[in-house]
């Protein structure tokens, strides 16, 4: 919105500035008064307001202009505001902008710098409207997958993670197998589990198995169970993991460890329902969903001939991707406030060093850290030498992508751009959206 509404008594002000700002191809208005200003904004919408902080001939007091600066944050408190006048006090421009102002400037002004200041607040807040939107719109995508699933308690912010919820949910009512995909520690099982809390099978158990904790030779009798004397140490018979399942859902976690021979098996349970147990010739039924993940290429393995192509077909009837955390990164904070569950204060250090992580171990990582900051911190503030991550500055071992402007390189490119974030952002390979955002992480104000 590049609409600027200006209000000053003196027309020849006003007249300058409304030419200034027409060749920044800006639309604005002028208002000779306070309450004339304060109209203007009730009939049509303004991006930015530069307002005159004294009215009255002879007033020096700034008084008035205080009054319209509070009138205007309480009709528009998002709205920034520049303030302008000949008579500059240092402790009134203090209170002001702590009270909000954007900025505030003598008279008389330098062009470049109020056009860039200008150009700037109208940026930032196209910028900060457009992130209300996205946060508006994905608080009411997060309020209907409430309304329609059962959540199961989890935390989540990132839109990548509210999407593949999105589609878990979508899948969870059909009874097929689902293939979860993605790295270690990054919370496979718990989207398992969320796709049967919305299944028809929720009132059934839930059964897990990580077929990457046990020796290929035990994997068969955990699954199917096993009759007393089947193998060594087999002093009893044992119901596997689909007969514990029956009715309910089985999640095979890490399924490319599954042996050539315990594949053959699963695949005729998926078609038929059917099974033995290891050293028994006695045909079960079961009726089970599997869900199954795995953080390795079965593809890759399937071409190496180490995991069935008819298995891969069948169990990957539908795909759920889960990102990596660092793909996810509105989801950290959340998930570490949960995993501290008040027991101790994030500090706002602690808190950039969270957010800078590469996190690759993923949730798993992160719940080690935040446990471990929480059990030394003694319920105080934690710090992120409490966090105990290994690219803390000095700890040498700093990371950093290296598609990533630096600090150095942000404050050049708007020293280049003489402070307009748009130039800027454009030397620099990023949208204002992007550059706002690493302006604010690394504390530069335009």
């Amino acid at each position: 919105m590049r609409r600027v509404l200006i209000i000053d008594d003196h027309p020849g002000v006003g007249q300058a500035l409304e030419l200034l700002l027409s060749l920044h191809d800006i639309e604005a208005s002028v208002a000779a008064s306070p309450a004339e200003g304060l109209a203007l904004l009730e009939t049509r919408p303004f991006g930015l307001v530069i307002q005159d902080m004294n009215f009255t001939t002879d007033t020096t007091s700034g008084e008035e202009g205080e009054a319209l600066f509070r009138a205007i944050r309480a009709k528009r408190p998002d709205l920034p505001i520049i303030l302008l006048t000949a008579w500059t006090r240092l402790d009134a421009a203090v209170a002001l902008v702590k009270a909000g102002a954007a900025d505030y400037l003598a008279k008389p002004w330098d062009d470049a710098k109020l056009a860039a200041t200008v150009e700037n607040l109208l940026e930032l807040g196209e910028a900060s409207r457009e992130v209300a939107q996205l946060r508006e719109a994905r608080r009411q995508r997060k309020a209907s997958l409430a309304r329609r699933h059962d959540l199961s308690g989890l935390v989540f912010e990132a839109d990548a993670t509210l999407s593949l919820l999105e589609l878990a949910g979508q899948i969870a009512a059909a009874p097929v197998p689902v293939l979860i995909t993605g790295p270690n520690g990054a919370g496979k099982e718990r989207i398992a589990a969320f796709v049967h809390a919305n299944s028809a099978a929720k009132d059934g158990p839930f059964v897990a198995l990580n077929c990457g904790a046990l020796p290929a030779d035990l994997i068969e009798a955990e699954l199917f169970g096993s009759d007393s004397g089947a193998y060594t140490g087999a002093a009893k018979a044992r119901v596997g993991r689909f007969e514990a399942a029956d009715g309910g859902t089985l999640f095979l976690d890490e399924i490319g460890n599954l042996p050539l021979a315990g594949q053959v098996k699963l695949l005729r349970v998926l078609e038929t329902g059917q099974f033995e147990r290891l050293g028994s010739s006695k045909t079960r039924q079961t009726r089970v969903r599997v869900l199954s993940a795995t953080n390795a290429d079965l593809r890759a393995m399937v071409k190496a001939g180490s995991f069935r192509e008819d298995l891969f077909y069948r169990l990957n009837l539908i795909e759920l991707r889960l990102p990596p955390l660092a793909e996810r990164r509105d989801d950290v904070l959340p998930l570490a406030e949960h995993f501290l569950a008040g027991r101790a204060r994030l500090g706002e250090a602690a808190r950039d060093a969270l957010l800078a992580h590469r996190w690759p171990g993923n949730v798993r990582e992160l719940k080690n850290a935040v446990e471990r900051a929480a059990l030394l911190g003694g319920g105080g503030e934690i710090t992120p030498a409490l966090l105990g991550l290994d690219d803390l500055p000095g700890s040498g071992t700093a990371w950093r992508n290296l598609d990533e402007p630096s600090r150095d390189a942000v404050v050049a490119a708007l020293g280049s751009a003489a402070g307009n974030v748009s130039r800027a952002a454009a030397q620099l390979g990023l949208s204002r959206q992007a550059l706002y955002r690493r302006l604010e992480r690394y504390g530069i104000t335009p």
